[in-house]
């Protein structure tokens, strides 16, 4: 889909298509960070959208399953792609700026940046499968920072006087949030520098040919 620019190629000749379910390994759909999977689900039909029926076949369904760090990976890239939208939006929207703002730098969040760097970066994992999810998600947090920087300064360039209180808030809270992600994602892993066996992903996939379903 990111090849297709314009409203009409992303709307048109749509064969597949992808809904992601989260889940934990006890049967909960939600639970804490560690704990957090997702499926993504992929369905292809036999037609393309739009068609002259309303339903159409399925044909192929592909499952990907995302570990939790795999999950918290998604959601830092999501939050700075957010981020970085905000901010070169032109023209310049600072209602949405300061809600992306808040919700990236604001101490009340919870599970925000800070728990998540907290729960997958606080150790070095155990498992050298898990190396380079860590340190993906470590270079995240760094891209993460910088953008947040970033949205800071833009922020500082649309308010006016009555907002200059809350601007100072939102760089003291940015400037709290860096300062204790600092040492976790500052933290490299050795091994990752050194000439290892390369490793085969852990993701798993699941794809079948189901018989009769239909979209």
């Amino acid at each position: 889909m990111k090849d297709r620019i314009t409203y009409f190629d992303k709307n048109y000749n749509l064969r597949r298509f992808m809904y992601c379910t989260p889940f934990t390994l006890d049967g909960r759909a939600h639970g804490e960070l560690h704990e957090q999977f997702k499926r993504k689900t992929i369905l292809t039909t036999s037609h393309a959208f739009p068609y002259i029926k309303t339903r159409i076949n399925v044909i192929h369904k592909e499952e990907i399953i995302l570990t939790p760090i795999e999950v918290a990976i998604e959601d830092m890239q999501k939050k700075t792609q957010e981020l970085a939208f905000a901010t070169h939006q032109d023209p310049a929207d600072p209602k949405m700026l300061q809600m992306v703002l808040q919700g990236s730098v604001g101490t009340t969040v919870n599970q925000g940046p800070l728990e998540v760097a907290q729960v997958f970066l606080s150790e070095i994992p155990n498992d050298p499968k898990l190396f380079r999810h860590h340190n993906k998600l470590r270079l995240c947090f760094k891209d993460f920072t910088k953008r947040c920087e970033d949205a800071l300064r833009k922020n500082k360039s649309l308010i006016g006087p009555d907002q200059k209180e809350y601007q100072r808030e939102l760089e003291r809270n940015y400037h709290r949030l860096k300062e204790a992600l600092q040492p976790l994602i500052n933290r490299k892993i050795p091994q990752l520098y050194k000439n290892v066996v390369p490793i085969t992903c852990h993701r798993y996939i699941q794809s079948h040919e189901p018989s009769t379903p239909q979209l």
